[in-house]
């Protein structure tokens, strides 16, 4: 036999046996999906509603903006620190309207829509208030360099509540990008419950995109502060191009369509080819719903050549996904899991989750295959790929850990984060100032007080250890985007769980 054949044989039993062994071993995704979303809860700032289920938060910030002359007031804390940053903050709230749009019918299900919603909805109430003229998006409070050199709940901030902004003369173009990309998102979730909410943000997201595209320029390069802690690597073209596409979803206008095509290649959007989806970089997102497009109907036949480029760059990261690239896949550890870089390495595994389920969708839907280099992979086998990353995040890895804090009985306990590490304003009602938090709860040996239920830290090392010490940020912080990238894998999971094998192909609910 040729070796060819042998390869080719080696990987479909590969294959069969990755579409049957990961669901061997279930999990209460269901329970998963429901701490996810009370994740957020615990990342609120500004004055927190009547109807917070999570206690051991209170108001905090409540002066945001103030200095400047504006109301900045809400919004989320991005991680364990108390700095509202605007690019991180908008990416999540973009990934929470694209899971409730995919998989709102399964979140419904579940009994947590209106979470869901108000998880989303907190985010755009700010964004709505930061952009306070067409041209100005107010993107920053605080800074990561004053914050970091305190230890105190948000409720007790003494640190800088300085505001920082982008307009015509200091340009944002991946933040005004990414902004617009949320709203346009969220317009699409808010259309049917809240038609008029929908239509505010609409009306913000089309002026954001329009002044990211007329005043050009990196974010990080006229917010300084932000430089540190998330500048804007891949440059803002990619943001462009998703914001275009995703008002192209919510409006349906040629305008926004044509954007994509005529700055397809300029922009990178059909030129790169990418292993990563994150905060920073978009491409991926890009170019997995313009491949989309292919079979929506016959409307986009005429644009056949630059939608299947698209669409090669979306089969390339999904590959490297699947470690079905001749090269270029992404790395695993020895338990399995996907593995981009050091720090918060959970942020890539779970947007892949994301893409994987997502893509396993469409391609059921419409009775594909994906056509990697080293074999053709089948929605099923796609899908379970990505239940295998979902099991391990959840415990089946060699640490025999969550990751995902509060499920499980063998989850973080340490997590690096000022309100969970401190004793909540509830039981403590007394000031604690900047080094008392470092001197007295800190370094503690003990578990945090206070459990951050649904966030997902940043994991593992290459070699699946991980060390449950507060001081290790690198492992045991956690990010709004990260928690965000899950919601709709966890929901379409679950509704997996409860179908048996008798399912039909998800379509998007709105």
């Amino acid at each position: 036999m040729k070796k060819g054949k042998v390869e080719k044989n080696t990987l479909s039993l590969c294959l069969a046996l990755l579409s049957l062994i990961p669901f061997c071993h279930s999990f209460n995704y269901g329970q998963a999906l429901s701490q996810s979303l009370l994740y957020f809860e615990s990342q609120r700032s500004g004055r927190l509603p009547y109807n917070q289920r999570l206690t051991w938060r209170h108001h905090s910030a409540l002066t945001d903006g103030l200095e400047q002359g504006v109301d900045l007031v809400g919004g989320y804390y991005d991680a364990g620190d108390n700095v509202k940053f605007g690019l991180p903050m908008a990416f999540t709230i973009t990934l929470l309207s694209w899971a409730t749009i995919q998989y709102g019918q399964q979140i419904a299900a579940a009994g947590e829509y209106a979470h869901a919603l108000e998880a989303i909805k907190w985010g755009t109430d700010y964004f709505i208030k930061a952009h306070t003229q067409p041209n100005v998006l107010w993107v920053q409070v605080g800074d990561g360099d004053t914050d970091h050199y305190c230890w105190q709940r948000p409720e007790d901030m003494t640190t800088s509540r300085r505001a920082y902004k982008v307009d015509a003369n200091n340009p944002g173009s991946d933040v005004a990008g990414e902004t617009a990309a949320a709203l346009a998102a969220a317009s699409i979730v808010f259309r049917r419950t809240n038609p008029h909410y929908s239509q505010l943000l609409l009306h913000h997201a089309q002026q954001l995109f329009e002044f990211g595209d007329k005043y050009k320029g990196k974010y990080d390069e006229s917010v300084g502060v932000a430089k540190g802690y998330y500048g804007s690597v891949s440059g803002y073209m990619d943001e462009l191009l998703w914001a275009a596409i995703w008002l192209y979803r919510a409006t349906q206008k040629d305008e926004y369509f044509n954007y994509l095509l005529e700055n397809a290649n300029d922009f990178g959007g059909t030129t790169w080819a990418i292993t990563e989806f994150s905060w920073d970089v978009k491409y991926v997102g890009v170019q997995t719903i313009a491949s989309m497009f292919l079979v929506e109907d016959n409307k986009h036949k005429k644009h056949q050549v630059i939608l299947e480029q698209y669409r090669s760059k979306a089969q390339h990261y999904l590959c490297a996904c699947l470690n079905l690239n001749n090269a270029t896949n992404v790395d695993r550890t020895p338990g399995g899991l996907l593995y981009i870089r050091q720090w918060n390495n959970m942020q890539y595994v779970a947007t892949a989750s994301f893409l994987l389920t997502l893509y396993s969708d469409h391609l059921l839907a419409t009775n594909q295959k994906l056509n990697c280099p080293k074999a053709e992979v089948g929605p099923h086998e796609m899908f379970a790929f990505a239940k295998s990353q979902v099991d391990y995040i959840l415990g089946s890895n060699p640490m025999g850990m969550s990751y995902l804090v509060g499920y499980g009985p063998n989850f973080p306990k340490k997590v690096h984060h000022r309100g969970s590490s401190i004793e909540s304003f509830g039981e403590n009602k007394g000031f604690i100032g900047c080094t008392q938090g470092y001197d007295n709860w800190y370094g503690r040996a003990e578990p945090n007080p206070n459990v951050l239920v649904g966030a997902l830290v940043g994991g593992p090392d290459i070699k699946d250890q991980f060390k449950d010490e507060r001081r290790n940020f690198i492992q045991t912080e956690a990010c709004t985007y990260n928690t965000a990238a899950l919601v709709g894998v966890f929901a379409r999971l679950n509704h997996h769980n409860s179908q048996g094998n008798n399912e039909t192909p998800l379509i998007a609910s709105s």
